[in-house]
């Protein structure tokens, strides 16, 4: 069965961290982009992060940048999101998804694969 699943979510304080992982089964991650997607209450899903098939770069919402980190270690067949100083509007289900084409594809909403989501709770 091919899918992705995600964990690491959870309840966290201002500032604090956590680490999603998007793990893969049925197939490599290695010849895919891998997205990192959101979605809070009453709001559209946004994409926040991504990390290229092609080279490996990353992408960054800018409400993320210099706080968020994705990483990949192909040999786990796992995407990572690390997210630091967090804040209260980063609330949100955070999921995974994987295409075969570049980040500007995934981003759009476009993936073959997508995982069930995460839940991430910001709040003192």
């Amino acid at each position: 069965q091919l899918q992705l699943v995600e964990s690491g979510g959870g309840l966290v304080q201002p500032g604090g961290s956590l680490r999603l992982s998007c793990v893969a089964s049925g197939f490599t991650m290695d010849y895919y982009s891998i997205g990192w997607f959101r979605q809070a209450p009453g709001k559209e899903r946004e994409g926040v992060s991504c990390i290229s098939v092609s080279n490996g770069s990353p992408y960054y919402v800018d409400s993320v940048k210099g706080r968020f980190i994705v990483s990949r270690d192909n040999a786990k067949n796992t995407v990572y999101l690390q997210m630091n100083s967090l804040k209260a509007e980063d609330t949100a289900v955070y999921s995974c998804a994987a295409d075969r084409l570049g980040c500007g594809v995934v981003l759009t909403g476009v993936a073959d694969y997508w995982g069930q989501g995460t839940q991430v709770t910001v709040s003192s």
